[in-house]
Parts: C-alpha cells; structure tokens; sequence
C-alpha cells in the first residue's frame, strides 16, 4: 500500500464514512490537534524518567487519544442528533486524578507560578500541555452541537492537569528546582 495518495493535493480530505472536506474544517483542526499532542507524548515517553513511573500510563493516554480522535473524525456523531460515541478508555479521567494526586505527593508544595522548564521531561510534559490546552480550545466550539465532544473536553482538560503534575514530579525526581514566575521587578 502505496502512502500518498494524491486525493488531498486540493486541500480537501475525507472524514470516517468518506465525506470530503476542507482540510480547514473544525473537526480536522481538533483531531490534527490531538495528532500533534499525540506525538508530543512519544517524545515526553522517551524523555520521561523512570522515577516518575509515567511511560505505561503514557503509552494508555497515547491509545486513548487516538480513539478520541476517531470520535472527533467521524461525522455519524454530528449536529443533527446522531448516536453518542461509546468510547472505551484504557486511562479514564479517575485514573489520571488518582495518578496527579500520587505525582504531587512526590513533588514540593506549589506556592507560586512556576516557569515551564527544568529536565528534559519536565520540559516536555510542559510542552505536551500547552498542545494538550490547544487542543481543548480546538474541540470546545464543536461541543455546542455535539454532546460527545463533552468527554473529549473532560479528558483533555484532566490530561492537562495531569501533564503538569507529571512534569513537577519529573523536575522532583530529577533534583532540579523549578523557577518561581517573578509577575513583578
């Protein structure tokens, strides 16, 4: 099987079901967006620590982020009322919470603002949220319609959550103290 197949050279593409659209749509920005965090993730998974114990939760998110871009992919879960998307997650929102609550046991208390920066994976992680909040502001406008796209929003906004105490504990783990944000001189 060939990889190119010449049918995007207008601009257009095909959705799950073959509706073509702009490559511009919505829907495509929110799943390319969910495309590019995904990558993000392989690069945090090769980065991250493992005193931070991350890599099979990571390894479960990346699958789940693919699932979820099915969903946003597929326009038989569109405005006109169709069917809610069942969607089978291998890290659901509670084992995130539960994680994030382990991750910040192993880091010191947060008094203020930190910079995004510090190990390699602390850095990543927070690189992966930035695209990970991209990405929930992508999907937000779609929600108005499309009851599904609820799910979406709650995991990518706890996926964010989790992404920043992932990165805390890997600054933690790493002995590299994380920088205060100074608002003023």
């Amino acid at each position: 099987m060939k990889i190119y197949t010449r049918a995007g050279d207008n601009g257009e593409t095909s959705m799950i079901g073959g509706q073509r659209v702009s490559k511009s749509h919505p829907r495509l920005e929110a799943y390319g967006t969910l495309d590019e965090l995904n990558s993000m993730l392989g690069i945090l998974r090769a980065s991250v620590s493992t005193k931070t114990n991350a890599d099979i939760l990571l390894e479960n998110i990346q699958q789940d982020l693919f699932r979820l871009g099915a969903v946003l992919a597929n326009p038989k879960f569109g405005a006109d009322g169709g069917p809610a998307a069942e969607i089978s997650l291998k890290c659901p929102v509670e084992t995130m919470e539960a994680d994030i609550d382990r991750l910040c046991a192993m880091s010191p208390v947060l008094n203020s603002f930190v910079l995004p920066s510090g190990s390699a994976g602390a850095a990543y992680a927070h690189y992966a949220r930035s695209v990970c909040r991209r990405a929930e502001r992508k999907i937000v406008p779609l929600c108005h319609d499309v009851r599904t796209f609820d799910l979406v929003i709650r995991y990518l906004n706890r996926l964010s959550d989790w992404l920043f105490a992932l990165a805390r504990a890997e600054n933690a783990a790493n002995g590299v103290d994380e920088e205060p944000v100074c608002i003023a001189d």
